[in-house]
This record gives structure tokens, C-alpha cells and sequence, in this order.
């Protein structure tokens, strides 16, 4: 008999899905705020709406930052304000390490639990407010059997 996968898996295969929306060429992340085993946000990282995006015409960079993205861990932040969902208390679920400045918002939006898939230019200034704020940081790892149990196959070209 097939196991259910437990909920940190469950959310971060919902971000990892939501990654594969990202418009950015340089990395797709996805991102899922969790309140009380319910998803209360969910973001990818991607143009403001009605702009173009980086797939389609490229980064517009600034001193080696494509300016154009907006970071998955700030578009689920501001899903949730512009629905008026309190985050307070909430986790998230990030596919890669949140930078500084998604950190910061993380943090000053009420965020508890940090839980990420990859590592990505962890910064030693977001790991020590992340410390001094007392949240939780928490990797976890997907394995090919949770990735098996996920199996999409089964809904390609289903009788």
C-alpha cells in the first residue's frame, strides 16, 4: 500500500510546481505560505503583470540583477496583501534559499518557519535575522520515491 507524503513534502512539490510558471531565465522558484496546513499564498518569480517577460524579450539587468523579476517569496507576500490574508504566523515553502531582501520581507511580514529546498548564495546577514528573529529554518530534501508517489503520468492522456 502506497504512503501519503507528509506535509513539509506536500507543500514544497506545490512549490516546486509553481516554479514551472516562473518567467525568469535565470531561476525558477516557487514559493507557498502555509497557515495551519492550509495555503494561504503562492507566488513564482516573474514580471509585474502586463509586462513583458524575461522568456520572451530577456533580463533586463542592472549591475548583474535582472530588474524586471519580482522574487516568488515577494509575489506570495503580496497575493496575500492584495487579498488581505494576515501572514502572521505563517511558513513558507521556497524552492531555493531566500535572498536578503526576501528574507527581510519574510521576517517583517510575520513569517515563523523558513523551509527550502536548495541552497542558493545563502547570505550570512538573512541567516543572523533569521537567528535574531528566532524563526525556524528547515531544508528539506525530495527523494525519487516522493517524486514517484507525486506521479503525474497518470494523468496524461487519461480514458
Amino acid at each position: 500500500m502506497k504512503k501519503r507524503i507528509d506535509w513539509d513534502q506536500y507543500f514544497m512539490v506545490q512549490a516546486a510546481l509553481l516554479a514551472s510558471r516562473s518567467t525568469c531565465t535565470r531561476l525558477s522558484v516557487g514559493a507557498v505560505l502555509v497557515r495551519d496546513k492550509r495555503i494561504i499564498g503562492s507566488g513564482y518569480n516573474g514580471a509585474v503583470a502586463g509586462d513583458e517577460h524575461c522568456i520572451d524579450v530577456g533580463c533586463y539587468l542592472r549591475d548583474g540583477h535582472c530588474v524586471r523579476t519580482i522574487h516568488a517569496e515577494m509575489n506570495a507576500l503580496l497575493q496575500c496583501a492584495k487579498f488581505g490574508t494576515s501572514t502572521d504566523g505563517a511558513m513558507v515553502y521556497v524552492t531555493d534559499f531566500p535572498c536578503l531582501q526576501c528574507t527581510k520581507s519574510l521576517l517583517q511580514a510575520g513569517i515563523t518557519q523558513i523551509n527550502y529546498l536548495r541552497n542558493y548564495h545563502n547570505d550570512d546577514y538573512a541567516m543572523k535575522l533569521i537567528e535574531l528573529k528566532g524563526v525556524t529554518l528547515h531544508q528539506i530534501k525530495l527523494d525519487a520515491d516522493i517524486l514517484d508517489q507525486v506521479n503525474l503520468d497518470q494523468y496524461i492522456n487519461p480514458d
